[in-house]
């Protein structure tokens, strides 16, 4: 069973502000009627009002989840208390009640506070134009809210790759947790006795007990995250659990196929680890990738499919009708329809020093589990897309300075236009062009970079605590090779990029085998198929993945009743 708090917090607060006595009296009683159970509903007749309660939360260490204020008030605009309430309480969601009038006003505060939504008056029938939005914009609150309780806590070096294997894992499974310096920090010491010569880290729970070291299987067993199949055949199976694989879960599952999803990790892949994605459809102020990956898992087990991980799967092979999946711990399951969501791996950096310090200063991806550590420190960030964009306004955040290292010429080049404005409005981030890591170095982790500006040919050694790599994607397609047709690169071919024998250098072996065609996603073995990344000649961005996750679903049906 996942562990529990030790003592249950004070319940987060939703302040609700609004001069109209007739309108504050609405929404309250609205708000008590939904809410009252989980959340405290406070209410305040003016900003000046409101600031005074912002005072005693602040004061007693309550925490606010949602700030609802009205716009046109005489003491102070909703947007400008927004400004003054989110500076002290940067996380609580926030909502703006408007008149249609008021709309430029809303648009406006979506840029200056991050706004979250507004709402025209009135909201009428609440339950279907008020507690809609409040669920879906409190379920992200609650999913980083980190009460104050004694719950798991992670103790152990601030920079290791044990360390940031374990704090990693438990913050992509949604699991809260506090971390203790192992050096440093009183609690620490005291927990450590008793346990001297242990692995680090050590990973204690409410009840008292104690992992060392553990690998991700362990958490997993532990937390009760779900790695057994409960039948032997599906419909569909899916492996890879990023924005493809879920959608395709959620499509598969909604229409009655029994739907099995696999991932090696933590569901959300790549696109998970993003900080913010600013340009997803339908998400003005932005969501972070963890976010949409909790957000896609609770959609997926709604409509009844099973999701298993840490699982990796290692073999695929045709056995009749049945494709046949086996697993890292020799596990066969059977489906009849398999899709490969596997994503794509950023690209090892190439310099000497690298491996050593993986997970100990150097890091593939956002990592947004160190973002704390790296307050006051020097962040460097390698590579010039999207991802590396997102990355370093995030670190932007916590670090006192982000040098971006791009090999190319300009940024424009590789990145979308709205994220090389927002790096060019921000004074802690600097970008060099033409920029390459030559080493890295240090003792126990990294302490200093190498660089290389080939503009000049000049080299340079700098001092470096954190380093973040986006060099590019391979796809994870190493076990498939010899079961479905890849390009050069790796990249599974589909639909009419399959080879048919009659060009040379087509492989045999995983040549189109039928007399029709195969479909737009399908791979070289009939009723297998890819979406994603993994696919050859994909659009690399979230949304495309999520409509070629909802295609090959399908096309699975198309498939099953073709026979």
């Amino acid at each position: 069973m996942p562990p529990t708090p030790a003592e249950a917090p004070p319940r987060p607060v939703i302040l609700t502000v609004d001069d109209d006595p007739q309108v504050l009296r609405a929404i309250r009683r609205d708000l008590r009627e939904q809410y009252a159970d989980r959340y405290r509903i406070l209410g305040a007749s003016s900003a000046g009002e409101a600031l005074g309660v912002l005072d005693t939360l602040e004061r007693r260490g309550h925490d606010p989840a949602l700030f609802l204020v009205d716009q046109r008030m005489p003491d102070m605009t909703g947007v400008d208390f927004l400004l003054e309430a989110v500076s002290r309480f940067p996380d609580a969601r926030r909502v703006l009640l408007t008149a249609y009038a008021e709309t430029d006003a809303a648009i406006t505060a979506i840029n200056r506070v991050r706004l979250d939504y507004y709402l025209m008056k009135p909201w009428d029938p609440p339950a279907e134009r008020l507690f809609p939005v409040l669920d879906d914009l409190l379920s992200d609150w609650l999913a980083a809210y980190r009460p104050a309780y004694r719950g798991i806590r992670v103790i152990g070096p601030t920079v290791s790759a044990g360390t940031h294997g374990v704090r990693d894992f438990l913050t992509r499974n949604g699991q809260p947790f506090r971390f203790l310096n192992a050096e440093t920090d009183p609690e620490a010491r005291e927990l450590l006795t008793g346990h001297g010569g242990a692995a680090l880290p050590l990973v204690v729970f409410p009840d008292g007990d104690v992992l060392h070291s553990p690998d991700a299987t362990e958490l997993a067993a532990r937390l009760g995250l779900s790695t057994t199949a409960s039948r032997p055949h599906y419909d569909t199976v899916i492996i890879g659990a990023g924005p493809a694989g879920l959608a395709a879960g959620v499509y598969a599952a909604s229409e009655g196929l029994s739907t099995l999803l696999l991932d090696t990790g933590s569901p959300g892949g790549q696109a998970g680890t993003s900080s913010l994605i600013e340009n997803y459809l339908g998400f003005p102020a932005g969501l972070s990738g963890g976010d949409l990956a909790r957000r896609a898992v609770s959609q997926v087990a709604r409509f009844g499919a099973e999701l298993l991980h840490p699982v990796e799967a290692v073999a695929l092979r045709q056995a009749g009708r049945a494709r046949i999946v086996r697993t890292a711990d020799g596990t066969e399951i059977s489906a009849e329809t398999v899709l490969l969501c596997t994503g794509v791996a950023y690209h090892r950096l190439d310099v000497p020093g690298a491996e050593r310090f993986e997970g100990a200063g150097l890091y593939y991806g956002a990592a947004t589990t160190e973002s704390s550590s790296c307050t006051a420190h020097h962040v460097f960030v390698v590579g010039g897309a999207n991802s590396a964009g997102q990355a370093a306004i995030h670190f932007a955040r916590y670090a006192a300075r982000v040098t971006v290292l791009v090999r190319g010429d300009s940024l424009a080049a590789g990145m979308s236009q709205y994220l090389v404005d927002e790096i060019a409005r921000t004074p802690t981030i600097e970008v060099r062009l033409r920029t390459r890591v030559l080493s890295l170095h240090g003792e126990r982790h990294l302490e200093r970079i190498r660089l290389l500006d080939e503009a000049t040919g000049m080299r340079s050694e700098e001092p470096a605590r954190f380093v973040f790599t986006f060099i590019g994607a391979r796809p994870r397609t190493g076990w498939l090779r010899s079961t479905v047709a890849c390009d050069e690169h790796g990249f599974v071919l589909t639909g009419p990029d399959l080879p048919h024998g009659d060009r040379p250098g087509d492989d045999e072996t995983t040549r189109w085998p039928l007399d029709r065609d195969p479909y737009l996603l399908e791979t070289s073995l009939p009723g297998v198929f890819a979406a994603g990344d993994v696919r050859a000649h994909s659009v690399k961005r979230v949304a495309a993945g999520v409509g070629e996750g909802a295609m090959a679903a399908t096309l699975v049906h198309r498939y099953r009743a073709d026979g």
